[in-house]
C-alpha cells in the first residue's frame, strides 16, 4: 500500500455511514414512494457533505407484493408472493402435487430439471394443470420451467421458519416487447418450512389447494442518484461503483450497509479527488428487488455508449458489513481481476480470499456491454460458523438467514466488519482509478476458457469437435503472452495497453457471460461459462433424433467463439504495433 492509499484509507470513519444505517433501519424501502424517500434522505446527506449529486428520474417497471395466502381445505397458510408473480386476488384452485427438489439447487437459477428435481424430467410430467409444491425459493428458472409445463401455480417451501421475499421472473430489468412473452403467467406464493410440510401432507391426502396473490404492478417514476468524482489525470475514463438502495422492508444487511459503504466512499474520494487519476462514479439503484434490477438496467440502457467507451470496471456493492461475515472465500470476481481483488483483501485483512464466477444475478446489468467486474457479495460468514448455527445458504446479508425477511434489522450490521469492507471497496476502487496500467490479467481469462473448453470436449467426446475453438484460443493466448511481456518491458505505452485491455473486455466478457447480442440483457437464470460452446456438451445427452439439431447449434456457437478470439487477437496485435 503506497502513501497516497494509506492517507486516503486513514480518512475512513463510521459516523456518516452508521448514521445512514440507523436511519434506514427505521425506513422501509420497497414501495416506490418509500424508495424515493430513501433517495431524498441520502442526497440531503451528500449535499450537506458538499458532494455534488445528480438525480435521474426514469420510469421503470415494478411489481410490488401486497399479500398472499395458500388455502388447503379449511386451513389458510401465511405466504409471500415474489415480485412479478401473477396477481390473482380471487385465487387459483387446483390439485396439489409435491415435486422434491435437490437441496444443492435450492438457490440455483438453473432451468435443468435433472439438476432441480430428485425425479428429474419425470417430475415435470406431473405439473400440468396442478399447483406445484417445491422445496426452496421462488427461483425464476424453476418457476418459468413449471409454467411452461402447464402448472397453474407454484408454492415454494422455504427452508426455515421465515418466509423470504424474492422474484420469480426471468426478465432482466424493465421488459421490452421481446421480453413480454416471458412475463410470468402463474401465481407463486412462498411459505415457510413448517407450513410447507403441513401443505405437503394435505396434498398427499388428496386435498386441493388455492393460491391467492395480490400485486401492484406497472411503471413507476423512481429516483437514481449518481455521484461523479472527476479524476485529475484521465477524467474521461471511470470506475463505476454501484448498489441497490431499495430493499425488502428495512433491509439493513441487504442493502443499507452497501448504501452506507458507498456514501463513505463518495465522501472520502470527493475529499481526495485531486489524488484520483481516473474518475469514479457511484450510483444507488431502485428496482433491484421489485423490478429484477430495473434501476441498474435502465442506467445500462440509457448510458450504454458512455459505458462502452469509457468504463474501466464495474464494482457491485451488495451486503457488506454484516455480523459474523469475516471470511472472503466466496468473493465474486471475473478471472482477469482475480489477482487485483485478492491482493486488496490480503492487504486489508491479512487473509487469503477465494473468488467465484459471478452469478447471473445481483446488479450485473453490464455483462452485455462487456465490462470487467468484481464484487456483488464480498464478505460472508465462515462455512464452519454457518454449519454451527444450523443456517442454510442464502444470497446476501453476509450469510445471515435474515436475508429478504422482516428480521434484516439493525443487529445484522456490524461496525467492525463494515469498516473492513469499506476499506476493501475503497482500496480496490482507488487502485483501479490510479493504476498507470489497468490491473487486469487477460491471460487468466484465457486459462479459464481453456479449462472450460477441455471440460466441454470431455463430455462431448466424438459427438462434436471443439478443436477450432481450442486452436483460436491458443493463438490468442500466445498473443496475450507477448502483450504482457511488452508491458513488463516498457515497450508498450500505458495508454495503448489500457485501451487494449478495455477493448478486450468488450469482447471477452460477453463471450463468457452472455447469449444475447451486446446491449441486450440475458434472462435471469444460470448462464454457463462460454455459453455459446456449452451446447456441445449437451449433444450426448440428447435423444438421437435431436442430435443433429444440437450439432447445428454447437457449430453456430463455435463460429461466434472463434470470431471473438480473432477479434481479441486483432486488438492485441494493434497494441503490439
Amino acid at each position: 500500500m503506497n502513501d497516497t492509499e494509506r492517507k486516503i484509507l486513514a480518512d475512513i470513519a463510521l459516523a456518516e455511514p452508521w448514521a445512514l444505517i440507523e436511519a434506514y433501519a427505521q425506513m422501509p424501502r420497497w414501495r416506490p414512494e418509500d424508495v424515493n424517500g430513501g433517495v431524498d434522505h441520502l442526497t440531503a446527506i451528500l449535499k450537506r457533505l458538499g458532494v455534488p449529486v445528480e438525480v435521474h428520474e426514469p420510469e421503470i417497471y415494478l411489481s410490488i407484493p401486497l399479500g398472499a395466502s395458500v388455502v388447503v381445505g379449511n386451513q389458510s397458510f401465511r405466504a409471500k408472493p415474489p415480485s412479478m408473480s401473477l396477481s390473482v386476488p380471487g385465487g387459483v384452485e387446483a390439485e396439489l402435487v409435491y415435486l422434491r427438489t435437490n437441496p444443492h439447487t435450492m438457490r440455483s437459477y438453473t432451468r435443468n430439471p435433472e439438476e432441480i428435481f430428485v425425479d428429474g424430467k419425470a417430475a415435470l410430467a406431473k405439473a400440468k394443470g396442478r399447483i406445484v409444491i417445491m422445496d426452496g425459493f421462488a427461483n425464476p428458472g424453476t418457476c418459468s420451467l413449471l409454467e411452461e409445463q402447464g402448472a397453474v401455480g407454484v408454492i415454494p417451501v422455504n427452508p426455515g421458519v421465515d418466509i423470504h421475499w424474492g422474484t420469480c421472473t426471468t426478465i432482466w430489468g424493465s421488459p421490452d416487447l421481446d421480453d413480454l412473452p416471458r412475463k410470468p403467467k402463474i401465481a407463486v406464493a412462498a411459505v415457510n418450512n413448517p407450513d410447507g410440510k403441513a401443505i405437503v401432507a394435505l396434498a398427499e391426502a388428496g386435498k386441493r389447494g388455492r393460491v391467492v396473490t395480490e400485486m401492484q404492478e406497472g411503471w413507476f417514476r423512481q429516483k437514481v442518484p449518481v455521484v461523479t468524482i472527476p479524476g485529475a489525470r484521465e477524467p474521461g475514463k471511470f470506475v463505476f461503483v454501484h448498489g441497490h438502495l431499495d430493499s425488502w422492508d428495512v433491509g439493513v444487511g441487504d442493502n443499507a450497509t452497501g448504501d452506507a459503504t458507498m456514501l463513505e466512499m463518495a465522501r472520502v474520494l470527493w475529499k481526495h479527488r485531486k489524488s484520483l487519476g481516473r474518475s469514479v462514479r457511484i450510483a444507488w439503484w431502485p428496482g433491484h428487488s421489485t423490478g429484477r434490477y430495473a434501476g441498474s438496467t435502465w442506467f445500462a440502457d440509457h448510458f450504454a455508449r458512455d459505458l462502452d467507451e469509457d468504463c474501466v470496471a464495474q464494482i457491485d456493492c451488495d451486503s457488506p458489513g454484516c455480523r459474523w461475515a469475516t471470511s472472503y472465500h466466496q468473493t465474486t470476481a471475473m478471472s482477469e481481476v482475480e489477482s487485483h481483488v485478492t491482493d486488496v483483501i490480503r492487504e486489508v485483512t491479512g487473509t487469503e480470499a477465494k473468488t467465484k464466477r459471478p452469478n447471473q444475478a445481483g446488479d450485473y446489468s453490464f455483462n452485455n456491454i462487456g465490462i470487467s467486474s468484481y464484487f456483488m457479495l464480498s464478505s460472508t460468514m465462515p462455512d464452519a460458523l454457518r454449519a454451527e448455527k444450523g443456517y442454510y445458504q442464502v444470497s446476501g446479508c453476509g450469510g445471515n438467514i435474515a436475508w429478504h425477511t422482516e428480521n434484516d434489522t439493525i443487529e445484522i450490521a456490524d461496525k467492525d466488519v463494515l469498516l473492513t469492507d469499506i476499506k476493501i471497496y475503497l482500496l480496490s476502487t482507488l487502485r483501479n482509478a490510479n493504476a498507470e496500467i489497468l490491473p487486469y490479467d487477460w491471460r487468466a481469462t484465457a486459462k479459464e476458457f481453456g479449462s472450460t473448453i477441455e471440460r466441454y470436449q470431455g463430455v462431448a467426446g466424438a459427438a462434436f469437435d471443439l478443436g477450432p475453438s481450442k486452436a483460436a484460443l491458443g493463438a490468442l493466448s500466445a498473443a496475450l503472452d507477448k502483450l504482457y511481456a511488452g508491458i513488463a518491458a516498457g515497450k508498450i505505452e500505458p495508454a495503448a495497453a489500457n485501451e487494449a485491455q478495455l477493448r478486450l473486455a468488450r469482447v471477452l466478457v460477453p463471450i463468457n457471460f452472455t447469449r444475447e447480442p451486446r446491449f441486450r440483457h440475458d434472462p435471469a437464470y444460470t448462464v454457463p461459462a462460454l455459453p455459446t460452446l456449452a451446447s456441445a456438451a449437451e449433444i450426448p445427452h440428447l435423444p438421437e433424433g435431436l442430435r443433429g439439431f444440437g450439432r447445428t447449434q454447437a457449430m453456430r456457437g463455435q463460429n461466434r467463439f472463434v470470431a471473438a478470439m480473432r477479434e481479441a487477437g486483432r486488438i492485441v496485435a494493434a497494441a503490439l504495433g
